[in-house]
């Protein structure tokens, strides 16, 4: 059974992976905020009990059982954050900091029971899919808003980060999962999109903010 601090870099490194390709010890010492002495350390034990593969001046490689281990730590993580939202009234914003204890909670008839309660949800309330029990993620292929042409009817499916302060600067703006945006004019100067929704209201979103959200055309 892995410790907690065990369970943190499997997720980084899980993450890292998704997100880059390859990690390297660098990268990981950055993501954890520790120094390159302590995660080379800890790299060694992770190895030691087969968790990932490592060769100096090489990228670290999660090895199935290190992969189906971290899926199994995010499964928790986005099982309790739709909990908190669907069955508990958080926001959105509100439930990484909560999440991030309860992840590490070993108790796989609790989490049976939370997935049960919810009708086995698929999505988390940030529109990340949720791994199976086998450590399984479905894949989704979502368009960046930034991608998308002015004309289009595309509704918000997830977001590529789900920062509190991001979450709070969406709220403010009434910009919530499963939203109809029309995309009215995209600026060829800076990339910044015009949208309209709900009743046709109508927000101007910069490039930087069209990139973190993902959607799917309505046909």
């Amino acid at each position: 059974m892995a410790s907690q601090t065990e369970e943190n870099y499997l997720k980084s490194l899980f993450n890292l992976a998704n997100e880059k390709g390859e990690v390297n010890i660098s990268e990981l010492a950055s993501q954890m905020q520790v120094s390159m002495p302590t995660v080379n350390s800890m790299v060694k034990t992770l190895q030691k009990n087969g968790w990932l593969i490592y060769e100096k001046y090489k990228p670290v490689t999660l090895t199935p059982e290190g992969k189906k281990d971290a899926a199994l730590v995010i499964r928790k993580h986005r099982l309790t954050e739709m909990f908190l939202v669907n069955k508990m009234g958080f926001g959105w914003e509100e439930v990484h900091e909560i999440a991030e204890q309860v992840e590490h909670i070993h108790a796989p008839k609790f989490f049976e029971r939370m997935d049960e309660m919810m009708g086995y949800p698929t999505i988390d309330p940030h529109g990340s899919p949720i791994p199976d029990k086998l450590g399984r993620i479905q894949e989704i292929n979502y368009l960046s808003l930034s991608d998308c042409k002015a004309g289009q009817l595309v509704k918000l499916a997830g977001l590529t980060n789900s920062s509190t302060e991001f979450l709070e600067f969406l709220n403010g703006r009434n910009l919530s999962l499963g939203i109809e945006l029309t995309i009215r004019s995209k600026e060829a100067y800076d990339q910044s999109i015009v949208v309209s929704y709900l009743n046709h209201n109508s927000e101007t979103l910069s490039e930087k903010v069209c990139e973190k959200l993902l959607v799917k055309v309505v046909e």
